[in-house]
């Protein structure tokens, strides 16, 4: 059955503040709980934080006082909004294993939205990030086992393998080939601009999450690989973030957002299996129809009149959806692990500007992230893997006992 927000009836906006008590959400069970479930709370908390931030730019850039306060207005909906998806997440998690769950997420909504994705550029830009985010959750891995000596296959559940990727070391290079070529506003899929939102969205909150707690820990080389996965996200973000047509105005972006909101709290709502969040994401999107109606009305006054149903699609696009991806994955490691960027393309062989820059970053020394695994390797004698689908599918990346 297909669903058109410009068509549904949502909560009025006044209704929609909640008191403390009803902010005061029940964590989630970190030994019961789908873990697919913790990964749509993860997801949520940045789609919502994204709105909140891409509010609040607006505001600062927008001379009209009853805008800016019909903004203010819906952005504190957002923020109750964001504080009763993030504050699901169960306190007794420490920073790592929420760091794992965070690429989790990163891994398989990715890939979902790679494998669902049109446009064969957009496509390649999710599956080059995702071989990378594949990597980073194999490095928090064996970085779990060594300072917690515990395992992060209780965390990611047998639903996604930990293995090597394309290496992180490798992930470091020049600003300029981190920038893609945008979309056209005028020609792209509807389902390729949510897809770009959303991913863009999820890399943000990773890298914001990244920069704030690495510090937290004492273990050095706990310390040095958030810093360095942290450099990593942000190049993420600027990878997805230029995907996006700058020549879109705020009021269609402010009309996007709104959009992709619904998308995601729908999706999410039909695909949920805990019943007490499920009833949350009905919740939401009933607010976020509203927060749609009001940003529509926004746009037919200040865009020359248009009318959202020019740059809307007719009906969202099929749920997105949280499910293994195994196969795709190594589909991917078999024929994509060497590719690196250049310019707003893509290349196998590493090139003189990568080159540099790579020199440039290790300073002659290995980077934390191979530390881990040197580490680990010393400590147990084998890195850390959860290959449930047999040997990893590049021989060269399969897993060696360490040397004596």
């Amino acid at each position: 059955m297909t669903f058109n927000p410009l068509e549904q009836q949502g909560i009025p906006l006044e209704r929609q503040f909640r008191s403390w008590r009803e902010l005061n959400v029940p964590q989630l069970d970190p030994d019961h709980a789908d873990p697919y479930a913790r990964c749509r709370v993860i997801a949520m908390n940045g789609i919502e934080i994204e709105a909140i931030m891409f509010s609040h730019h607006f505001t600062r850039r927008c001379p009209d006082l009853e805008v800016r306060r019909q903004l203010a207005e819906v952005r504190a909906i957002e923020a109750q909004q964001q504080k009763a998806v993030n504050w699901l997440l169960p306190g007794l998690a420490s920073v790592l294993e929420t760091t794992i769950a965070y690429e989790q997420v990163a891994v398989d909504l990715t890939a979902w939205v790679a494998r669902m994705e049109p446009d064969p550029y957009i496509k390649q830009a999710f599956e080059f990030g995702l071989l990378e985010d594949f990597d980073h959750l194999y490095r928090y891995a064996n970085l779990y086992e060594l300072i917690e000596h515990r395992k992060a296959e209780k965390i990611v559940d047998a639903l996604t393998e930990v293995m090597p990727g394309r290496p992180t070391p490798l992930h470091h290079r020049h600003p300029v080939d981190n920038v893609r070529d945008h979309y056209d506003k005028e020609t792209v899929d509807p389902a390729s601009r949510l897809h770009a939102l959303t991913i863009m969205a999820a890399e943000q909150q990773t890298m914001n999450f990244y920069m704030n707690v690495g510090p937290e820990y004492m273990e050095p080389i706990a310390r040095q690989l958030y810093q360095e996965i942290g450099l990593i996200e942000e190049e993420h973000v600027t990878h997805y973030e230029t995907l996006v047509d700058p020549a879109e105005t705020w009021w269609e972006q402010l009309v996007h957002h709104e959009y992709n909101e619904c998308y995601m709290y729908h999706s999410f709502m039909e695909t949920e299996s805990d019943p007490r969040l499920r009833a949350l994401w009905e919740l939401h999107l009933a607010m976020e129809l509203e927060h749609l109606r009001i940003a529509c009305d926004l746009m037919r006054r200040h865009d020359n009149s248009r009318e959202p149903e020019q740059i809307l699609a007719p009906a969202l696009p099929a749920p997105v959806t949280f499910e293994p991806n195994k196969e795709y994955v190594r589909e991917l490691l078999a024929t994509q692990i060497d590719l690196t960027t250049l310019g707003t393309g893509y290349v196998r062989e590493a090139h003189e500007r990568f080159q540099r820059y790579q020199e440039g970053i290790r300073g002659g020394e290995p980077l934390p992230s191979d530390q881990v695994l040197e580490e680990a390797r010393h400590k147990f004698g084998r890195d850390y893997r959860v290959e449930t689908e047999g040997p990893h599918p590049v021989p060269g990346m399969r897993s060696t006992p360490a040397p004596g």
